[in-house]
Formats: C-alpha cells, structure tokens, sequence
C-alpha cells in the first residue's frame, strides 16, 4: 500500500477508468469514493486535477457534466504503479464496477450541450455514443437559452427512439 494517499486516489481513478472501455463522469467517479468514504470531495477533485495536469487523463467538458478518460500516459503509469492498490481496494472498486457498470454506461452515452451562436440565437449539441464511438450527432438551431435547457434535458429521455426513428426512416425508402 502506498505512504502517499494522494497517489492512492490518482491511481485508484486511473484503475476505474482503464477497467470500463467509456468516459466517466465527474460524479460517477465521485459517488465511489464519497460512498465508499475513502476521501473528500476536495481532495478528490485534486486528484483529478493534477491527473488532467500530468496528461494520464483527459477531460471532456458540456454543459452538463465533465467527462474523464485515462490517456496511454495514464494506461502506461497505471502499468508500472498499478500493483501499489491493495486487493481489498481493487475488489471494492470492482464490486461496484460490477453493479453500477450497465447503469454508467448509459449515463454517459447520451450527451447534450448547447452553447450561444454568433446570429445571437442557441445551437444544441446532441449525441449518442457507443463507448468512444459516436453514433448520432446532431446540432440544433433555437432561438433562446429556455429552450435549448429543455431540449438538453429531453434528449436524455428520447434519444433513443429520436434515433431509432432516424434509422428507420433513412432505411426503409426505396431509392
């Protein structure tokens, strides 16, 4: 076990990055180590920081929620360091992989963003991902931030048959 509980927590993250093959979100990561209480929200997000400083991850940020992805510097140091987690602390993080993994996959594949266009109006970013892979973007024009907060919000609850419905119709007409 490592002297530094600091490294601890940077390399327990770097385990629970490289174990599911899709980003995590800043509180997907946070629920662990909070409801496990193995530290603080504060030095948690320490952790990450100088994670993100050092090139092992790398951030995504929307609107909504940051999203965090081990690098190959990060695979490569978790290589070397890895063996410092104790077993009680990799079977923990396991076990919770394990029961919450179906759960946070789906929290981060479907993405909404929006931002403020140069013709003063809001464009919505939407998207479905497949791990890495995206499957559907989509970017919307609308006139106020009210609505682009609603469709944001939505596109959490229809992105799936929004994008079924795509695929059905782009597939089903005859040339």
């Amino acid at each position: 076990m490592l002297s530094e509980p600091l490294t601890l927590y940077k390399l327990m993250i770097l385990y629970m990055l490289k174990q599911v093959k899709f980003p995590l979100t800043n509180s997907q990561i946070s629920d662990f180590f909070l409801s496990k209480e193995y530290t603080t929200y504060f030095t948690l997000q320490q952790a990450l920081s100088e994670l993100t400083d050092a090139h092992l991850i790398q951030v995504e940020t929307t609107q909504n929620s940051t999203l965090y992805e081990i690098t190959r510097e990060g695979e490569d140091t978790l290589g070397f360091f890895g063996k410092k987690i104790s077993e009680l602390i990799v079977q923990d993080m396991n076990e919770y992989l394990k029961e919450n993994k179906v759960r946070m996959r789906d929290e981060v594949s479907t993405l909404a963003d929006y931002y403020r266009s140069t013709n003063q109006d809001y464009t919505v970013r939407c998207e479905i991902r497949e791990g890495r892979a995206s499957l559907l973007k989509l970017e919307i024009s609308v006139p106020d931030e009210k609505q682009a907060e609603q469709m944001c919000h939505q596109w959490q609850e229809s992105s799936q048959v929004i994008y079924a419905t795509i695929l059905r119709e782009l597939t089903q007409k005859e040339m």
